[in-house]
Parts: C-alpha cells; sequence; structure tokens
C-alpha cells in the first residue's frame, strides 16, 4: 500500500483513539459526530479530511457531519450501527482469535461452489454456513465463493447493490462472524473467495455525490447508475485499499471482480484493473483474482511462465452459453450467437477457452473477443449454472426443469472432468430444483420502479406476460423464501445426483488435478468429428486426457482415443449412444 500504511478512506483504531479520513472536495468543512460531540476534520488541498480522537474505541458510532448540517455515513466504513442511512461503528480487526494456521491451496485444485449466504440455509447467516462446510468438503468441493457481503439497502438482495463496499451486511452476521466462517473453511481444507463489485453503487444510500460529486462521471453511465472515475487517485485508493482489506483483515483467498467490462479507466497509465492487481500481488503473492468480463479479453489473465502477474482466471460464459444451447435448444438474446453450432462452440471453448475470439457477435453486431489458445486451461472457469444465468431468468429455473436428466447429466460430467476449473452454483450438486429467484428489499418509489422493470425485461417473451404468468415480484418476502435451498432433496429424490458428483470430483481429485500443475498454454486441441460430437485432446503435465461426448439425441461415431477409461463406455466402440461421455487417459 502507497504511503502510511493506514488506509486512507474510513475510521481506523489506532493505539490511543481513532483516526478519520474522508475525500469531500465540494465540501468547505467536515466535522466527525461521535460520543455526542462534533471534531472538526482538517482539509488539505485535494480535497482530503482528516481528524484524529483520542479515547475511541471498538463499537463507537460516528458519522460526518456536511457544511448543510446533514450527517452521512462513511462510505468505507467496517460496520453500520443498523442500515445503511444512519452512523457507522468502529471495528478492531485484530480482535479476533483466528483458530486455524491456513497456507493455501493451488489454483489448479480449485473446484468453486458458488452460495449466497442469504438462502444457502434457513437462517441465512455467516453462522449457519459454517455448519454445511464439512459436507462440502467432504463432497470434493475446494473452494466457496460467497456472492457479495457488502452492505445494501433492506435485508434481502443479491449483493450487487451495495453501497458501503467496505461494509459485512449485518443480516449475515457480524464482520468477526465472517471471519470464523472463513476460520472454519480453511480449517476443513477450503479455500473462500469473495465476489466484489467495483464498477457501480446500488441506487440506495449512497451519498458520495452530497460532498465527493467528482467520484462519478455524470456524463457516462453504467446499466446500473452513474460510471466511476476511477482516474482520481482517491477514487482509485477507495478501491484498490478495498481489496487489500478483504484479503488482509478477512484473511480470504482470492476475490471475484464482478463486471470489469464496466470498470472503464481508458484514461489512466495503468488502468486501475491493473494497478489493483498488481498491488495484490505484492501484498498477497498468492491471492487468487478472478474476473467476470464479456469482452472475451485476454490481456489480464496471461502468464509470466508459471507465475500469475495479475488475473488468475476468467469465468467463462461461452462455455455456458454454448451447453446451454446444446442442452435446452433455447436461442433467445445472447444464446443467439450460439444456435448455429453449440456442440462445435463448446468444443472451441473446451479446447481453446473461448467460443468467440474475433468473430463478429450477430447479438453484437461486431467483433467480440480476441486469440485466447494460449492460455493455460485453469485460467477459464466454466460453469452449467451460476446466480446470473438461473436469477436472471424470469422464473429462475435451473437447468433441471428445463433439459432431459441424461443431457444435463452428459454436461455435468465434462463440467467437473475437464481441465478447466469448474464452479458449481450452490445446490447443483444434488440438482436442487427450487428457483434461484431476483430479489430485492426496496420500498416506496424505488421498490415500483424495479418490479416494473423486472416485467419489461421480459415483455417480449409470449410465456412470460403478465396475464398468463406474472413475474415474481422482487420485493416480495415469498420471492426470497421461494430460493431458499431445500436441503431434504440432497438425501432424497437428490441422492443419485449426488453420487454421480461424488464419484466425479473423486475421479478428477485422482486423474486430473495431478497433472494440471504448469500445464501452459496451447495444451487443447479440437479433434474433427460429427457436427454433434465434441471432441477435444488436452495435453497436460504427465499425461493426456481426450473426450469424446455425443450431445445430440442419436447414436454417433466418435473419433478414436487412446488410453484408459476413466469416465463414460468402453473405449472399444467407435460410437456414442446419445448424450453419452467418454473421458479416456493416456501416457503422453
Amino acid at each position: 500500500m502507497s504511503g502510511d500504511a493506514t488506509p486512507r478512506w474510513g475510521g481506523h483504531l489506532t493505539e490511543d483513539g481513532a483516526r478519520f479520513g474522508l475525500w469531500a472536495p465540494a465540501q468547505g468543512a467536515v466535522s466527525v459526530q461521535t460520543g455526542g460531540r462534533d471534531v472538526a476534520m482538517q482539509r488539505d488541498s485535494d480535497g482530503w479530511f482528516t481528524a484524529t480522537i483520542p479515547g475511541a474505541r471498538a463499537g463507537d458510532a460516528y458519522a460526518y457531519l456536511l457544511e448543510d448540517g446533514t450527517t452521512v455515513p462513511d462510505p468505507a466504513a467496517r460496520a453500520q450501527v443498523d442500515d445503511v442511512h444512519g452512523p457507522s461503528r468502529l471495528v478492531d480487526p485484530s480482535a479476533y482469535d483466528w483458530q486455524y494456521r491456513w497456507q493455501g491451496r493451488p489454483w489448479h485444485e480449485a473446484v468453486i461452489y458458488e452460495l449466497h449466504v442469504g438462502t444457502f440455509t434457513e437462517g441465512g447467516t455467516f453462522r449457519d454456513v459454517i455448519d454445511r462446510l464439512e459436507a462440502l468438503a467432504d463432497l470434493g468441493i475446494t473452494a466457496i465463493e460467497l456472492m457479495p457481503v457488502a452492505q445494501f439497502a433492506g435485508n434481502r438482495g443479491w449483493g450487487y447493490d451495495g453501497v458501503l463496499p467496505y461494509a459485512v451486511h449485518p443480516a449475515y452476521g457480524s464482520p468477526d462472524d465472517l471471519r470464523a466462517l472463513v476460520d472454519a473453511a480453511h480449517g476443513q481444507g477450503l479455500m473462500v473467495l469473495l465476489d466484489v463489485v467495483y464498477n457501480h453503487f446500488g441506487p440506495e444510500g449512497n451519498y458520495l455525490n452530497l460532498y465527493a460529486p467528482d467520484f462519478f462521471h455524470p456524463e457516462r453511465q453504467t446499466p446500473w447508475g452513474g460510471a466511476i472515475a476511477y482516474e482520481r487517485p482517491a477514487v482509485r485508493r477507495f478501491f484498490i485499499d478495498n481489496a487489500l482489506y478483504w484479503l488482509r483483515d478477512f484473511r480470504l483467498d482470492g476475490l471475484r471482480l464482478d463486471a470489469i467490462d464496466h470498470v472503464h479507466d481508458d484514461e489512466s497509465d495503468p488502468e486501475i484493473l491493473i494497478e489493483l492487481a498488481r498491488e495484490v500481488r505484492r501484498a498477497f503473492p498468492d491471492a487468487h483474482l478472478t474476473t467476470e468480463d464479456n469482452r472475451n479479453v485476454t490481456h489480464l489473465h496471461g502468464r509470466e511462465g508459471d507465475r500469475v502477474p495479475l488475473y488468475t482466471a476468467e469465468w467463462n460464459d461461452d462455455w455456458h452459453n454454448a451447453a446451454h444451447v446444446a442442452a435446452t435448444g433455447e436461442t433467445d438474446d445472447y444464446y443467439c450467437d450460439f444456435a448455429d453450432a453449440p456442440q462445435s462452440h463448446l468444443a472451441r471453448a473446451l479446447a481453446e477457452g473461448f467460443a468467440f475470439q474475433g468473430e463478429v457477435s450477430q447479438l453484437k453486431g461486431r467483433p467480440r473477443g480476441e486469440p485466447s489458445a494460449h492460455l493455460p486451461p485453469v485460467a477459464f472457469i466454466d460453469f452449467l449454472q451460476n446466480h446470473d444465468q438461473i436469477g436472471n431468468r424470469a422464473f429462475g429455473e435451473r437447468i433441471d426443469r428445463m433439459a432431459d436428466e441424461n443431457i444435463v447429466q452428459a454436461l455435468h460430467a465434462i463440467l467437473l472432468l475437464s481441465p478447466h476449473i469448474p464452479l458449481l452454483f450452490m445446490g447443483e450438486e444434488y440438482g436442487e430444483t427450487r428457483p434461484f429467484l431476483f430479489f430485492t428489499d426496496f420500498h416506496g418509489d424505488l421498490a415500483d420502479a424495479v418490479r416494473e422493470g423486472r416485467r419489461r425485461e421480459f415483455a417480449g417473451f409470449g410465456e412470460f406476460s403478465r396475464e398468463s404468468a406474472p413475474i415474481p415480484d422482487p420485493n416480495d418476502w415469498e420471492t426470497f423464501a421461494a430460493s431458499r435451498l431445500d436441503w431434504t432433496e440432497r438425501d432424497g429424490a437428490g441422492a443419485m445426483r449426488l453420487a454421480q458428483t461424488r464419484k466425479l470430483l473423486d475421479l478428477r481429485a485422482r486423474e486430473i488435478v495431478p497433472h494440471l500443475a504448469g500445464v501452459g498454454g496451447n495444451s487443447g486441441h479440437i479433434v474433427q468429428s460429427a457436427p454433434e460430437v465434441v471432441a477435444v485432446d488436452w495435453q497436460l503435465n504427465g499425461a493426456n486426457l481426450h473426450l469424446r461426448a455425443n450431445l445430440s439425441g442419436e447414436v454417433n461415431s466418435v473419433p478414436p482415443a487412446p488410453g484408459r477409461v476413466i469416465w463414460g463406455e468402453d473405449r472399444d466402440s467407435d460410437s456414442l449412444a446419445p448424450w453419452q461421455v467418454r473421458i479416456t487417459k493416456a501416457k503422453p
């Protein structure tokens, strides 16, 4: 971190009190309100206000008083007294007594399990998640990825409308409860990754415009609000220090940066995404940084030998989109780009990373992506489902509600046994059938706007018309409650799927993972085959892997594949039955 070891933003305990910092260039005077008194802050020429208050202690409430008498929370608060509109609270990050010494795990061992804290269990808290960790570790999961936990307005939400990026959402528990979850996960051998949102602030509870309008570009917008002015030093520090904060104060193993295609910083050299990654690497060399980015760019994920200089891996939407079209036949919206030959697109994604590497996207009407085969397989995170791909459907249906069981099982096997990094969405391991819906906890005009916006989003789909199938109201508590996992399915109707997942993950750990360390780029190759067959060979470290999958409803011939069959039908057959997968492994 640059300069003083204490971050400039926020309230921080010192040996004899607390130090406060706020960037408020639009204000001539700002005070800290705490303990029944107002303490004037000192302003510098760059618009930074600072104050040191002796005697302040952990747990003390405070707020900032602006020139016009308005009080606002600390945008870098580590905790709030209550909701996003009220005072903030000082937190001692050193008070938690860590139980486990943890050295982390190498990235190539990652099997990621994405979960939403509020709907993962009936209780919906960090402490409740702890009770399920042993079962996940026993299954073969090696990393849990938490959807955003930064505080947002209301109690219920996905977390992508956060307005206090440093504060833990209180409906899930306290900062120490999150530390206890991370600690317990490490005790089970599980990494913990956190989804963070640096591309926008939510629509309620963001007061930065009152005192720091230069934090934003009013002439530019993202799909979710005003564009952020990352080129300004104070703004850059806000986000870079946030990444360091989560890794340092909570001992997380890594971060997933949401929708970085909306982090526009063309005026800076280096751009903020590069500077952030460099600072993280200096402080936490073994941290795992992953990204979501529909541009299919590769400059952030390159390797220098075995070293990861910036970002570790990228969420691979192309893999999902091709698999989804092959499974369901849906070709609306962004699926239209994969409608012509979904099996071919899936094969390219498996062999080379992205399916679109500069080809013209029908949806966008322009080229999308760039060559990606030079990246190693573990630079790509594949998924058949995730929070977006389920929850952004009108009724939040999971893949098991839309596709034949044999189709889903075939794609499940490909996902878990390819040399890419697999991600499962909570409940997928046993075929959860409850939906994961879009839910919020807004009120008044904002609630109306969200409700109507959701209906307009699906107005073009006849089956989602208001008369025949009303879109669930995001603000209705029942919408949230319907999205909770049904854990009774795990040992009931989902027992067979769970057993298959366990078998596949055990196979992955024994047969695939030992050969992934040090694998470089250009390791995957498409093998010419029938249009509905996916045939890919990989040259790994000490083994060659051969995938043959018939993703159709008819028997198909498949190219020969040497080696020992580790999954599927006997390899002596030169054909595969409908929706069958065969994987063989041979010495190089």
